[in-house]
């Protein structure tokens, strides 16, 4: 007996990825915010030498 391959395959949906519209702004705030930080304390850490 031989096995049947199912060709009668529902089609997939195809969606639309979602909107990343405050992915950027978030990201370079984060990295604003992480590299100030660090700044900081270097130069908190040279003040106190």
């Amino acid at each position: 007996m031989k096995t049947q391959l199912n060709t009668n395959t529902p089609k997939t949906k195809v969606e639309k990825e979602p909107t990343l519209k405050g992915t950027l702004a978030s990201v370079l705030f984060l990295g604003f915010f992480l590299i100030f930080t660090w700044v900081s304390v270097y130069f908190l850490f040279l003040n106190r030498l």
